[in-house]
């Protein structure tokens, strides 16, 4: 059987003690601010972004992995012998997998399969873990893009925001609705759907944000032996009643930091699960 290498982007935020162990190929996006660019989670991690954006009155911006670093890195490990998978943020977010996709047409091989995840931080990263568990049982590259596939159309989030502010100044929420949630206290529930970030709900305090995440992931169910992520930024209220709750229902997950591209529109304080719902 030949050798597989899984390739994804920074916006997977899949912790570096996964990535060491499945030996994953992680591709960073590009970080600008004050005239500087950064590669996501190599130079900079998202709370010294933070920082610099408390003091800046510039919104980051973002370049996405392009088409010669793609084929860069294909050729590297193709030339070694390996068939690809590389799974990507969601196309509908960014233009990384048009990118891989560009690259694997100019090197004209079906040695590289690409995968559009349809979602973005740890639902890209529950995908690409799933890619790596198959690879570890002995599938072969159909076998784990099609095991991905499926599995995709089943990655749930379901996310607290503590702060509305990122989410105004990235333009991914209106102005108006961020000042009615700031002064009402107002948390919202957001959601990656179809490949975008949703609204799901809004509620008034972090006690009935709780209870919405328990309430739906309990509605929904996790899939008998697949890992849930606990994602947050620097949240503790919230992230603590959630990581008992998943203890007490002897589910198995790990936890993990925002990177950088998603962080700057949650802010501090969010916090979520992504998990693969039964089917």
């Amino acid at each position: 059987m030949g050798k597989i290498k899984i390739i994804t982007d920074s916006t997977a935020d899949l912790p570096s003690y996964i990535v060491k162990k499945y030996d994953i190929e992680v591709l960073p996006l590009l970080v600008n601010i004050n005239g500087e660019t950064y590669k996501d989670g190599v130079d900079i991690n998202l709370l010294e972004l933070l920082d610099k954006m408390e003091n800046s009155d510039e919104f980051p911006a973002t370049s996405q992995v392009n088409p010669q670093r793609f084929l860069d890195c294909y050729n590297k490990y193709l030339n070694e012998g390996y068939e690809i998978i590389s799974i990507h943020i969601s196309s509908k977010m960014s233009g990384v997998y048009q990118s891989a996709c560009i690259a694997k047409n100019i090197i004209e091989t079906k040695n590289i399969m690409v995968i559009d995840s349809q979602n973005v931080t740890s639902g890209l990263g529950l995908l690409v873990l799933k890619a790596c568990t198959l690879k570890e049982e002995g599938k072969d590259l159909g076998e784990i893009y099609n095991g991905v596939l499926e599995a995709m159309h089943h990655v749930k989030s379901v996310l607290v925001f503590e702060t509305l502010e990122n989410l105004v100044r990235g333009g991914r929420l209106s102005k108006t609705a961020g000042v009615v949630g700031n002064i009402l206290g107002i948390k919202l529930i957001m959601a990656i759907e179809d490949g975008e970030v949703k609204l799901k709900d809004k509620v008034r305090g972090s006690k009935k944000a709780v209870k919405y995440v328990i309430d739906y992931i309990d509605d929904l169910g996790i899939r008998e032996g697949e890992t849930s992520v606990l994602l947050h930024v620097q949240n503790k209220d919230i992230l603590s009643i959630l990581r008992e709750n998943l203890e007490m229902k002897n589910r198995k997950f790990f936890e993990c930091e925002v990177g950088c591209v998603v962080g700057v529109h949650a802010g501090r304080g969010a916090c979520g699960i992504f998990f693969i719902e039964k089917y």
